[in-house]
Formats: C-alpha cells, structure tokens, sequence
C-alpha cells in the first residue's frame, strides 16, 4: 500500500481506503431515500480486519450515513478488534443532516453535528472534516468561520469540502479554503479530476487533494449488473431511483466493459484494480474511498493497491468509456 499526504497537511491516507456509507445501511431523510441495503455487523468487521491487514489506514463516514449508525458502527468495531482510534484518519461530514435546524450550515447546527459525531466515533477530534455539500443558502461565511473555529479548538485536524458541482466548489473554495475536495470519479465521469477542468484547476492554485467517491461507479464498473435483469432495490436504497441501474444504461455498458476486460482481465478483481488506478493516476488524487460490505468486497477493493496502468492503457480506458 502507498499513502498520500492531504494538501497542505501532515494528514497522510492510504491511497486505497475504505467509503462507510453502506455501513448506515437503508435511510431516509426528509422522506428521500439515502441509503444502501443493510449489512451485517459481523461481516463488516472480518472486512475491517481484512482492509487493515492490507495497509488501510483511512475510513470516510458520515453523520447522515444511517444517521449515526455507521459511525457508531466504525467506533465498535475498532474497539472490538483491540485498535486504537487515534491510528487511523477517520473522516466524516455534515451537512445532509440538520436535525430541527434552520439549515445544516448554521453555526450552532455545526457544532451540534461535530459534537454528536464526535461521541459516535468515540474520538477527541475528527482527522478531516467535511462540507458535506455545497448548498450553504445564506450562511457560507459564518460556516467556514465556524469550521476555522473548530480546528483552532483541536477538534478538527484537516477541513473538507464535498460537492457535486464545479459551481459549487468554485464558490466554496475561497471561502472555506479546504484541505481536500471530495466528490465522485470514476470512468464514466471524471469531470472533477480531468486535467485542465475547473475543479482540476482550483486543485492546483490552492495545492488541495482530491478523495475520490464512487471509484467503480458503484459497481458499475465490476460488469456485475445483466441488462437482461436490471437489480431491484429495497426502499430506503438511494439507488432505486438510479437510471443507471436500468436496462438501457445496462446494455450500452456492457459491450464497453468487454473491451475493458479483454484488455485488463475479466475478474472482479482485475476491474476494480483498473477502474481505481484510473482514478489514482490524476494528479492531486490523494485516494480512493471505495464502499463495501463483506470481505470479499475489501479484497476487491485492495486489488488496486498493486496495480499499475501506463499512458496508453489510461487512453484506451477513456476511449473506451466515451464512445
């Protein structure tokens, strides 16, 4: 495993680490499904055990990610494997979740979170801290203040803004003057990541990092969805409105995905090595935040840790995916 250092920092990730989204399992919030079909605790652990065997050192979660149950669940599975906290960088976010605020963004709504977060994780401080979006409606400035507040308190080593937009992060950057930008990249869609692109761009003038979400397009790059029988999802899974996960995305997919596996392997492992190392070739790409479930998924994941593409096969990937 290599690691890389965030921005400007002394905060260094394993260049492969490990997403806690689906460690929240089915959600809601306001009444919109956020999450991901429930998982076991024990399988989830004996892939914690596995992802740190293999060098990882960084887990990514969330206080809207079950609404604190995968951060209580990261807590409690590290206790259980006899681990300290304080070993790893542990990031999470706020944002999605603004309780009976006005807004998640309000200073005292910030603060809330932080606390509840920190009392989930069972930890003195939060290694990277993020914007969880970019909508922050009137309150951008005295958010970033209270951010700033919160790394001068010790509570907070490294600020994060996550987003889905280039206007978004345009926007943000200036004011929050993050660490680390963090927002999908994956073959299907690069944008935040492509050399010379406005997100690359602000990467470069502000020496941020990049962690980079949904690095195999959320098993889309695995080929393990048949277009014949597109999945179905249980309520509360935020795929189920996922046009992507229906037979017309599915069938143009698949013919693309075999020149990918005639190139690089056809086993789950030799995609994900591929689709991550894609994204770990970019410049300012500090790692990858794949998600999981079980162990197998880990080992999955891990296979990018040893992989390598050259000039030519980052090409032929592009080619290939924008035909």
């Amino acid at each position: 495993m290599n690691y890389r250092t965030i921005g400007k920092t002394d905060v260094s990730v394993s260049e492969v680490s490990l997403g806690c989204w689906t460690m929240g399992g089915l959600n809601w919030v306001d009444g919109k499904a956020n999450g991901w079909a429930n998982v076991d605790e024990d399988d989830i652990t004996t892939a914690i055990k596995t992802a740190i065997d293999g060098g990882v050192t960084h887990f990514d979660n969330a206080d809207v990610y079950g609404n604190g149950r995968a951060e209580r669940m990261l807590a409690r599975i590290l206790k259980k494997l006899g681990l300290q906290s304080t070993d790893f960088v542990i990031a999470s976010k706020m944002g999605h979740f603004k309780g009976t605020g006005e807004h998640a963004y309000h200073p005292l709504n910030i603060r809330h979170q932080c606390e509840q977060s920190l009392l989930n994780l069972d930890r003195e401080y939060i290694d990277i801290y993020y914007f969880h979006h970019g909508d922050f409606g009137p309150w951008l400035e005295e958010a970033a203040a209270t951010m700033r507040e919160l790394v001068k308190e010790g509570k907070v080593r490294a600020v994060g803004q996550s987003a889905y937009s280039a206007a978004d992060f345009e926007r943000a950057v200036p004011v929050v003057r993050p660490d680390v930008l963090q927002s999908w990249a994956h073959g299907l869609d690069d944008q935040f990541i492509r050399e010379g692109s406005p997100v690359n761009q602000l990467l470069e003038k502000h020496s941020m990092s990049f962690v980079a979400f949904s690095p195999l397009a959320q098993g889309l790059m695995l080929d393990k969805f048949d277009p014949a029988n597109p999945p179905k999802f249980e309520e509360g899974d935020h795929r189920q409105a996922n046009d992507k996960f229906h037979t017309e995305f599915l069938s143009q997919l698949k013919p693309k995905l075999a020149r990918l596996k005639q190139r690089f392997g056809d086993t789950t492992e030799d995609l994900s090595a591929m689709a991550q190392r894609y994204i770990l070739n970019h410049s300012h790409v500090a790692c990858t935040i794949p998600g999981f479930r079980n162990e197998r998924q880990v080992k999955c994941n891990l296979a990018a840790a040893k992989s390598s593409l050259s000039f030519e096969d980052m090409k032929f990937i592009r080619d290939t995916l924008s035909e």
